[in-house]
């Protein structure tokens, strides 16, 4: 049994390394969940045959394996021996990692409600509570032939969807963070009674065997035939159930957890035992989440060494391999399928001390981040990784599926654990802010985004599926979206052990920390981040607990996109020294009530290049604003050109925070409907109201500017009357509504070429209603924007006179008056204005937006 364990690892570290094979499904498209969703639920019945003939024929250096392999695999129970200790041994690791930082626990952060985090938390709250445990158990209470009271959930959670309970798996992690972020006593009821129905349906079935699916369907996955990824959804429910163990010290979870792994180690030991370990990497074809991961996990907890060699049997070796030597070779791969393998490697790393699985995530990092990732942090078009540094050519509608940055951001969460290297704080931090905190729909529980669209024009809404709903979707990224949104409190504050207890705090958000070891309650306050103040200021007041003595230390990260010039700090009023970007700033000392750190750092508008070396591509940039990637909302321009331009400012301007109260929609009612005067293809037109956070109410708000001889100034809707106005569409920066004769269409046109046209006289509505104005013409006197009457959709507004009706038509009185409210949409606190080529882009941070279009990515030339 010795020489089998000693030849698991031998082959591999050394065959998985070496041999560089393809280690995925062919085609290679069944990797995608999206794709092997629609085959299975296509009614198309010879497109499965033809996708599934080839299925796992993939070379396999069968000469490398057959001189390894034992002709027996997991022993019998008598013949195992203490694998944890030999392998320490052998790698004279003592089973210490006290250099690593340590996360604070989420049952002592507590983020500020009116934050954006705490919203986006708040928000995910809401849509755990509406869903229902008889319906989520429903298809485990079928599979164990108990009772099922309710309706199953449909989409990936439907009865006849082979990755069923998946999102079952991902809502006991989420609701285990949930309720350790926020303590919500109904949350905790409804997670322990999907804990306790799981473990009713464990015991009838008997076996410790526990899935919404039958287990046949690992039969088909260890025969190599077609099956949807079981391990995948298994990974999730091990991980939810030690989820509810670890956040919620619910044992019961655990005792369902251990049965269900010795299920599956007997399982694999069998597969091992009847054909060959080469048999059992060969089904890891098949996506397995993260198994490995799941499993260092559990055995940190038991030390039981089953847990640890069945942790080892799930590293993926021709993939691990591939990093292990250091070949930039992820091209074709399926990112989630691996990204988690990582993570598993990681934690052995952790558990064993073995150096080589530190080298392997340290250099998986630096591949994604320098060849594969895009400006959000996030990474995969299509699901896939492409060719490195060739990313100019993926920019579409199915670009950085979310399970994949859920994903990355542990692997990176990992390494600054081990490092305290800034570049991984400041990566965690930009690709929450993008993206995890872009793919929710604003403040609408339970809808979320498969995919973040990044090509031109793109638009959420018309991302990959769209926008999900709450009951009917329940796809991957559902699931790993609910744990993002649960544990946003997690990576903010990370302890140093020792005897002088030290504390880093990596991101900025407003949010308190009971640090127990350092006998401290910190409270973090942060003030919204604008564009016309640039700058990030926090301040961080301390209570120390009653006889606390200890000096202790805190680490402030100095972020990379931080300014040196203008960085200030002090502690009650004291100045500091501040450190340059990319380190942190310490301070030691023995902390007393009321002690008060500020920070104050200088926020830089910075361009960032799309990773692609090819020299055609070099213009195509991103632009970000310290973390934030910010999106010009344009449906197909992206052409900047910068000129003779010496700084940012000279073609990015900020818009001031009085901006939002002039910004106006001019609506009528025409029979039982509203309409609002829109923007529409550069001609003014009546069109259904519209909801906001779309296309149509972008085309339906105007910013309200005053007119004079000397200057052109902004001012409040009722200060206008009586005074000469323009009207800028709000998403046209620079470009207003222009008369082009009586009788023909109002247009839109440049304001420098366009100051006569564009000039109308704010009057009280010539209906003599309270709240409605009309639109007088300086150079026409007497003639007004006109709708018409009983009009619908898409009636075009004219320049008509009054001389053309009789002065007493209430006809014309009506269709010549608008009702004033405030803009549809408003302007994001982070908003600029960046002069183009044919015309200027308003941006707006990409985590704004709903189903606006946006481009991420302009041509951006000198």
């Amino acid at each position: 049994m010795k020489i089998f364990v000693l030849i698991v690892v031998f082959v591999f570290v050394f065959c998985g390394c070496v041999s560089g094979k393809e280690c995925t499904n062919h085609p290679t498209q069944l990797s995608s969940h999206s794709f092997r969703y629609e085959l299975l639920a296509s009614k198309n019945e010879s497109w499965k045959p033809e996708m599934f003939q080839h299925y796992h024929l993939i070379p396999t250096d069968d000469s490398a394996w057959s001189s390894l392999r034992p002709s027996k695999g997991l022993g019998e129970e008598e013949e195992e021996f203490n694998w944890a200790m030999m392998y320490r041994k052998i790698k004279n690791y003592d089973g210490s990692n006290s250099n690593f930082l340590k996360e604070m626990s989420l049952h002592d952060v507590r983020l500020d409600s009116d934050s954006l985090h705490g919203r986006a938390q708040q928000t995910n709250l809401e849509y755990l509570l509406m869903l229902d445990v008889d319906r989520l158990v429903w298809s485990f209470r079928k599979t164990a032939n108990l009772s099922t009271p309710g309706l199953p959930y449909g989409g990936w959670e439907a009865p006849d969807t082979e990755l069923r309970g998946h999102f079952v798996g991902h809502y006991l992690s989420a609701s285990a963070q949930m309720w350790a972020s926020t303590h919500n006593d109904t949350l905790k009821e409804k997670m322990s009674a999907v804990v306790s129905a799981l473990a009713t349906c464990q015991v009838k079935i008997g076996t410790g065997y526990l899935s919404a699916f039958p287990a046949e369907l690992f039969d088909r996955f260890e025969a190599i035939k077609p099956v949807w990824a079981p391990y995948y959804t298994i990974h999730k429910i091990l991980a939810g159930l030690l989820d509810q163990y670890t956040f919620a010290g619910n044992t019961q979870a655990l005792r369902v957890m251990t049965w269900m792994v010795e299920y599956f180690y007997k399982r694999v030991q069998n597969v091992i035992s009847i054909y060959s370990i080469e048999r059992h990497w060969l089904s890891l074809n098949e996506e397995t989440g993260g198994m490995n991961d799941v499993l260092y996990r559990l055995y940190s907890i038991t030390g039981d060494q089953k847990h640890l060699v069945l942790a080892h049997l799930f590293d993926k070796p021709c993939f691990l391999g591939l990093l292990a030597v250091q070949a930039d070779s992820i091209s074709g791969f399926h990112a989630n399928t691996h990204i988690p393998v990582v993570i598993g490697s990681q934690l052995r790393y952790e558990v064993t001390g073995d150096p080589l699985y530190k080298a392997i995530g340290t250099y998986f990092m630096d591949i994604v981040n320098s060849s594969h990732s895009y400006a959000t942090g996030g990474t995969s078009v299509g699901e896939f990784w492409s060719e490195p540094k060739r990313l100019a050519s993926t920019l579409e509608q199915e670009n950085e599926e979310s399970c994949t940055t859920y994903n990355m951001l542990k692997v990176s969460r990992h390494l600054f654990t081990w490092t305290k290297e800034v570049e991984y704080a400041d990566y965690y931090e930009r690709a929450v802010t993008n993206g995890v905190l872009s793919i929710q729909r604003g403040r609408d529980p339970g809808v979320m985004i498969y995919m973040l669209p990044l090509g031109r024009g793109d638009s959420k809404a018309r991302s990959h599926r769209g926008w999900g709903t709450k009951f009917d979707s329940f796809w991957c990224c559902y699931g790993t979206g609910i744990e993002s949104f649960s544990k946003l409190g997690d990576s903010i504050y990370f302890e140093e052990g020792g005897k002088a207890p030290g504390l880093y705090i990596i991101q900025y958000i407003s949010s308190s920390l009971d640090w127990k070891s350092g006998q401290i309650v910190l409270d973090q306050k942060v003030d919204p981040v604008v564009s016309w103040d640039p700058y990030l200021r926090t301040t961080l007041t301390f209570s120390p607990k009653e006889g606390a003595g200890q000096s202790s230390t805190l680490n402030l990260r100095i972020p990379v996109w931080a300014s040196s010039s203008g960085a200030k700090a002090a502690i009650n009023a004291q100045d500091l020294p501040v450190p340059a970007p990319s380190s942190f700033l310490s301070l030691t000392r023995n902390w007393s009530p009321g002690d008060k750190l500020t920070l104050q750092l200088p926020i830089r508008l910075r361009t960032e290049a799309i990773k692609d070396d090819r020299p055609q591509y070099a213009s195509i940039q991103a632009i970000l604003y310290g973390p934030y990637l910010l999106a010009g909302l344009t449906s197909d321009d992206w052409d900047i050109k910068t000129g003779s331009a010496t700084s940012f400012s000279d073609w990015i301007t900020p818009i001031p925070a009085s901006h939002n109260s002039h910004l106006v929609s001019l609506s009528q009612v025409s029979g039982n409907s509203s309409f609002v005067f829109s923007n529409s293809n550069q001609s003014i037109t009546m069109e259904k109201f519209p909801e906001a956070g779309t296309d149509a109410a972008l085309h339906a708000t105007f910013r309200l500017v005053q007119k004079d001889a000397t200057s052109v100034t902004v001012m409040s809707p009722k200060e206008a009357i009586g005074k000469s106005v323009m009207l800028e569409p709000i998403d046209l920066p620079g470009m207003v509504v222009v008369q082009q004769g009586t009788n023909v269409n109002l247009g839109i046109a440049n304001s420098e070429t366009s100051r006569t046209s564009s000039s109308f006289r704010l009057v009280v509505g010539l209906d003599g209603n309270d709240g409605t104005v009309s639109f007088e013409s300086e150079s026409q006197k007497s003639c007004y924007a006109y709708s018409g009457t009983n009009y619908n959709s898409g009636t075009i507004i004219k320049l008509k006179c009054l001389s053309e009706f009789d002065s007493s038509d209430e006809d014309y009185k009506k269709a010549t008056s608008f009702i004033l409210k405030e803009g549809i949409s408003e302007y994001d606190p982070i908003s600029f204005i960046a002069k183009g080529m044919k015309r200027n882009f308003l941006l707006t941070p990409l985590l704004s937006l709903r189903d606006e279009s946006y481009t991420v990515y302009f041509n951006i030339q000198d």
